[in-house]
């Protein structure tokens, strides 16, 4: 217990104190507060837009396909936002480099051997940090690279500046408009001279391009990589019609992208994506997840640690299955569409939340996609007469009806944790690698061994790639004794598990 004394410090400290701060809120200054606010306001904004990428205050308006520029060697094959960006983009990709110890290790080990030399690997993906020590490993190991972005708003534009000054051929830039992007995959692919050997895709788009243009070109192309659900599609599609005319590799259905890039990867970036369009609480929000695959498992899991109530809609009963036995309530969408608070799509399929269901939904109501096509949000059916579209700020719209009823679009339906965030480097390192050994696997396959169809790749790639992530935890793998081994029918070096083995 406090006797008096000690109380009445305390009080006329507290009162002293106050009458310092008042004395101190009189005091001219040059902005009011207003002025005031709006700066702290503009501040946000600013760290929130250099969240994802930087942009320098001196750049204009106009397209980078109007621009002449010209790396500090006098090339000028690439289109991008700003090559005077390109220190500030080194410092980036030196930083992703030190999450990325599998594609660092793989580019000391097979630097001198050169798998890849003679390939010209034409790729579409998204352009980040991750992406460049990517390209630069493929360099390393001999290859020559031309790039375009997947999607119209992921790209970094320091990245891709110093992408463009180290002499890599980059044709991207964020917040590209439908023809720019499509005019920026053309230009990666139409260079008198220069044919690709191998495709490096993330969606199918640039197959798709080359299919359509220039489909001679596959007379030379050794293989496709493909890292998408959508993409992946395309190409059985291609293959059940018959028209798949090289061998393809299926790098989404291969355990280390699934089970890390897919789950864990969107575990986390679903809550950053979310958190900084638009400062929105968890705990408590009603969230209905449509799709329970990977990234849905992965997004329900950060949800429900947050304290929000999470639904799941579902096609397959065995993934149906899957989201009851791990505590979550199984709905149809229009039976909790008036009720909750987000919507998330991450099925890879389109239509999914179609215009009855985004008439239907509360005032507030926060929409978006994390699959990574645009397909799954009929974001067209908005763009009509009666609604009124209101920029909140970079990625987030207000979508207005007739009554004052409003939702928050982000990314206008296209792949949010890339569009308004970051994602985990180390998570986009074992994707990276898988990538990289699928590129070096179809390269250097003898004729024959694949055919022109799909195929996933060999387990013990898998595991290779998983073995040299270890490291970075101090982890110590058992080995197998002679004997354990024959008992259990394996080779003491893998692979460990058959092809059909399920990593749930």
């Amino acid at each position: 217990m406090q006797n008096w004394d000690e109380l009445l410090y305390l009080v006329s400290a507290q009162i002293q104190f106050a009458d310092q701060k008042q004395e101190f809120n009189k005091r001219p200054t040059k902005i009011g507060r207003r002025s005031l606010s709006r700066s702290i306001s503009q501040s946000s904004t600013d760290s929130y837009s250099s969240a994802a990428s930087y942009t320098d205050s001196s750049d204009d308006e106009t397209s980078p396909r109007d621009k002449q520029q010209k790396n500090s060697k006098g090339n000028g094959d690439f289109c991008i936002k700003n090559i005077k960006q390109a220190d500030f983009g080194r410092r980036e990709i030196e930083i992703a480099e030190q999450e990325m110890p599998a594609l660092m290790a793989l580019r000391k080990r097979a630097q001198g051997e050169k798998p890849l030399a003679g390939a010209k690997v034409v790729g579409c993906t998204h352009i980040t940090a991750q992406t460049a020590v990517l390209m630069e490993t493929l360099s390393a190991l001999g290859a020559q690279c031309r790039w375009a972005a997947c999607n119209i708003y992921s790209t970094q534009n320091e990245v891709a500046a110093a992408l463009a000054e180290g002499g890599f051929s980059v044709f991207a830039w964020k917040g590209e408009s439908e023809d720019d992007f499509w005019w920026c995959i053309d230009r990666c692919v139409n260079l008198e001279g220069w044919q690709p050997n191998m495709i490096l895709d993330d969606g199918g788009d640039l197959t798709h391009w080359i299919y359509k243009k220039y489909p001679n070109m596959f007379k030379k192309i050794k293989g496709i990589v493909e890292e998408s659900v959508t993409g992946v599609h395309r190409l059985y599609q291609l293959s059940k019609a018959g028209k798949l005319c090289v061998p393809a590799m299926n790098v989404n259905d291969s355990v280390t992208k699934q089970k890390f890039d897919n789950l864990y990867c969107c575990r986390e970036s679903i809550l950053d994506g979310l958190k900084r369009t638009t400062d929105v609480m968890f705990g408590g929000k009603q969230v209905v997840v449509c799709g329970y695959g990977e990234v849905g498992k992965g997004c329900c899991a950060a949800l429900k640690a947050m304290g929000s109530i999470v639904y799941v809609t579902e096609i397959d009963p065995i993934c149906a299955l899957q989201a009851c036995m791990d505590g979550f309530r199984l709905v149809k969408l229009n039976e909790v569409i008036r009720q909750v608070d987000i919507v998330i799509t991450c099925t890879g399929n389109k239509n999914v939340v179609v215009r009855e269901y985004l008439d239907r939904m509360k005032n507030g109501c926060i929409v978006c996609n994390m699959g990574h096509s645009n397909t799954e949000i009929d974001v067209a059916s908005l763009r009509t007469p009666e609604l009124t579209w209101e920029r909140v700020r970079s990625q987030v719209d207000h979508v207005i009806w007739p009554d004052g009823k409003r939702i928050v679009l982000l990314a206008e339906g296209r792949l949010l944790n890339l569009s308004c965030s970051t994602v985990p480097t180390f998570v986009l390192s074992i994707t990276a690698t898988t990538q990289a050994l699928a590129l070096i696997e179809l390269y250097n396959a003898p004729e024959g061994r694949y055919k022109q169809d799909v195929y996933l790749l060999p387990k013990k790639m898998d595991e290779y790639v998983a073995s040299l992530h270890l490291p970075t935890f101090d982890a110590h793998l058992t080995e197998l004794t002679d004997e354990q081994a024959k008992y259990l029918g394996l080779n003491k070096n893998g692979p460990f598990k058959p092809n059909y083995y399920r990593y749930y």
